[in-house]
């Protein structure tokens, strides 16, 4: 449950590590963001001399979140973290080319296959 002003780690390897919310797009007034959804967030720290820089502001998609996620058939996952893989401006495509750590499968479910085959664990 992302919320405007949470932190969430980059998961690839683009070139930033930290992103703060700063808009959940699907709606104005949509306030939390789970597996799947799309987030507007602003680089808060990055690696030097890569892709994406600090301050800039771009498109991710959730991959990972700390609160628990109730699914269809009645289980529960919850992750260790809040993670997210930027996208390559309004598109579906990833920036970076490999992610690390485990991702939902809802993320492939919600439309983004790109970012699911870059994944290790579907979980």
């Amino acid at each position: 449950m992302i919320q405007l002003g949470s932190m969430v780690i980059i998961a690839d390897n683009a070139g930033g590590k930290t992103l703060r919310c700063i808009h959940v797009l699907g709606g104005s007034a949509r306030r939390y963001a789970r597996l799947g959804d799309v987030i507007v967030g602003t680089v808060k720290s990055a690696d030097p001399r890569k892709e994406v820089k600090k301050h800039d502001v771009l498109r991710a998609v959730m991959i990972r979140q700390r609160k628990e996620y109730r699914r269809s058939d009645g289980s529960y996952i919850r992750f260790d973290d809040n993670a997210c893989v930027v996208l390559e401006g309004k598109t579906k495509k990833p920036k970076g080319g490999r992610v690390s750590g485990p991702m939902a499968r809802e993320v492939k479910e919600k439309g983004f296959t790109e970012v699911a085959a870059m994944a290790r664990y579907l979980v």
